[in-house]
């Protein structure tokens, strides 16, 4: 069963001044679709997820993490979330299909003011990357063959890659990557890949 799967970040200090620095410097880890590139999204939600966004903006081509940060940075406050999306490539077997294709598939950043949503940075992070379902790294419903195995610790090595840089580059106190079932990712990991051992 596939679950949403999540990469969240504290940080010791996120004050408004330094909300975007971070933000810029976590998306600068990110390796961005070659098809799909850039900050394709960012909106804006004062207060709590309840109330409407302040600015949607969709981006045909995508733009520059800078870019994106800009725009964002006229309206800082500590009681907003910003959201910004972005695709990576990762690959895909289609239901039904035999051929595994490298596709642009969608990340969320989201970025929690300290005020927001009472708080909701303690819980969630100050950053909190959504990357979707965790099935491109599990792909738990497809015969693992030699191919299937090479494409899934493909995903699997670009999402160590990815977490792994935000840890060294972006000044981060505290990180977890974690998914809505609190299972453990790296144990079903494991278990998926030794079924072909």
């Amino acid at each position: 069963m596939a679950d949403p799967l999540y990469f969240s970040l504290w940080f010791s200090s996120f004050d408004p001044e330094d909300m975007l620095p971070h933000v810029l410097a976590v998306l600068r880890q990110f390796p961005f679709s070659a098809q799909q590139p850039g900050v394709t999204y960012l909106s804006l939600h004062p207060v709590s997820w309840n109330e409407p966004t302040i600015l949607e903006q969709r981006f045909r081509p995508g733009i520059d993490p800078e870019q994106a940060v800009l725009i964002a940075f006229d309206l800082l406050h500590e009681d907003y979330a910003y959201v910004f999306e972005a695709y990576w490539d990762l690959w895909i077997l289609a239901e039904g299909a035999t051929e595994w294709v490298l596709q642009p598939s969608p990340v969320k950043f989201l970025v929690h003011g300290p005020e927001f949503d009472e708080g909701w940075s303690e819980q969630a992070g100050h950053i909190q990357v959504d990357f979707g379902l965790d099935a491109p790294f599990l792909q738990e419903g497809v015969q693992l063959t030699s191919v299937a195995e090479t494409r899934v610790r493909a995903n699997v090595q670009k999402l160590v890659e990815f977490t792994t840089s935000v840890e060294k580059n972006s000044g981060t106190s505290a990180r977890l990557l974690w998914s809505e079932s609190e299972e453990n990712l790296a144990q079903k990991l494991i278990n998926r890949l030794q079924k072909v051992q």
